[in-house]
């Protein structure tokens, strides 16, 4: 891989733009599921692991399935990551308390909701977040556009399989599927 390849890569993960952008494709996902919002931050990180780490999703996709004899509709319609991708991580995160976190969540989802893209609302003390329709018709473009083509079809995925778990649940589950993230430490950059 060259200099000028890494630098560029380096580049796009400090743009918010970027990581805006998945987050509205993943959002948008979530939208078209049942559940219409995504209930809480800790859930929103889960669900974007998985984006951002194609090869654990590629995991999970092997691991439902093995369920398909049990009739698991999500396990039977789930498509294989591209062997590209799984060797790939599309942004890094870090091992934390409640599993993978990246502390730019909070402004990231403030700029989404001061762009209008999501309205955000408090359950107790949970912040659960739903696309708005300007977020839809800014995701729809997105989607459209060749560089985010498998980002929204691994979007579509991550929603299908394991989007209607809890946060608790799907943060054991990832610990299940990727016992390595159990022995780092916490602030760990997860390398996987």
């Amino acid at each position: 891989m060259s200099l000028k390849v890494i630098k560029a890569s380096a580049q796009l993960e400090k743009q918010d733009e970027f990581h805006l952008a998945r987050l509205i494709l993943l959002l948008n996902s979530f939208d078209d599921a049942e559940s219409k919002f995504i209930e809480g931050i800790t859930k929103l990180a889960k669900l974007d692991f998985l984006l951002r780490y194609p090869n654990c999703l590629d995991r999970v996709v092997k691991a439902k399935s093995l369920t398909k004899a049990k009739g698991n509709k999500a396990a039977r319609d789930a498509q294989p990551i591209m062997e590209e991708e799984t060797k790939t991580i599309e942004a890094k995160m870090i091992r934390f308390r409640y599993g993978p976190w990246d502390d730019r969540y909070r402004r990231w989802i403030g700029l989404l909701i001061a762009r209008g893209l999501v309205d955000a609302f408090l359950d107790n003390k949970t912040v659960n977040l739903k696309i708005t329709n300007s977020g839809k018709l800014i995701a729809t473009r997105i989607a459209s556009q060749h560089e985010f083509h498998q980002i929204s079809m691994r979007s579509d995925l991550v929603i299908q399989l394991v989007g209607s778990m809890g946060a608790t649940a799907l943060k054991n589950y990832i610990y299940e599927i990727v016992p390595e993230i159990t022995s780092m430490k916490w602030g760990d950059e997860i390398s996987i």
